[in-house]
């Protein structure tokens, strides 16, 4: 149960922060959230590993780094933790937080902003957080949240900078809770295929890394 808490807490403090950040227009948004994961990567890293993302758990299951048994669970407290988050941003702003591409931005250009950078995100965490040549490392938190943070600046105006299914999945749900639909439900197809095809190409980079 410990690990389903922290992985629920981790991915709700990580959409709360991007949401609130999001719908007020704060303009260092990305900085806010890539703290707000080193945050919370170095709270519950000793715990469940502190994933707080579906991709991220998928490719640590297909690395051999974690039991395909706690899989769905972690899975399912992560988009809970981001379902929740996002009926807080609601409650809190009164807006709805759906993540959305940039106006006039091609699929295709969304797509592989998401795989790119959340190939990125997941060849850190593997390389930093999970590997016995890095192991008892300080930085780690810090590498995982930078990454994310320029994600966000990078392509944050392309595809949002998400990186995480659970980020839009909770959103939309939580957005259809609340009455304000799911936006384009297209938008949230990318956002789970774009950040799985970079999972699983990092994981084959990290198979080649590994083998040196």
């Amino acid at each position: 149960m410990a690990r389903y808490l922290t992985e629920g807490a981790g991915a709700f403090f990580l959409v709360l922060t991007a949401g609130l950040t999001t719908v007020q227009g704060v303009p260092l948004a990305p900085l806010a959230v890539g703290s707000v994961l080193m945050i919370m990567v170095y709270m519950g890293g000793h715990v469940s590993g502190a994933h707080y993302n579906p991709a991220v758990s998928a490719a640590l299951v297909r690395a051999g780094k974690l039991e395909r048994k706690y899989l769905r669970h972690y899975i399912g407290a992560q988009f809970a933790g981001a379902t929740l988050a996002g009926l807080a941003v609601r409650f809190l702003t009164g807006a709805h937080f759906v993540p959305a591409p940039g106006d006039g931005v091609s699929v295709a250009a969304v797509l592989l902003a998401e795989v790119l950078f959340t190939f990125g995100l997941v060849l850190v965490v593997l390389n930093v957080a999970t590997d016995r040549r890095t192991e008892g490392n300080s930085y780690f938190g810090l590498a995982i949240g930078f990454t994310v943070m320029v994600a966000g600046f990078a392509v944050g105006d392309i595809s949002g900078g998400v990186l995480n299914p659970a980020v839009a999945g909770g959103a939309s749900i939580a957005s259809l809770l609340t009455g304000g639909g799911t936006g384009n439900i297209g938008n949230v197809l990318m956002y789970w295929v774009g950040p799985g095809v970079g999972a699983l190409l990092a994981v084959a980079v990290y198979g080649v890394q590994r083998e040196d």
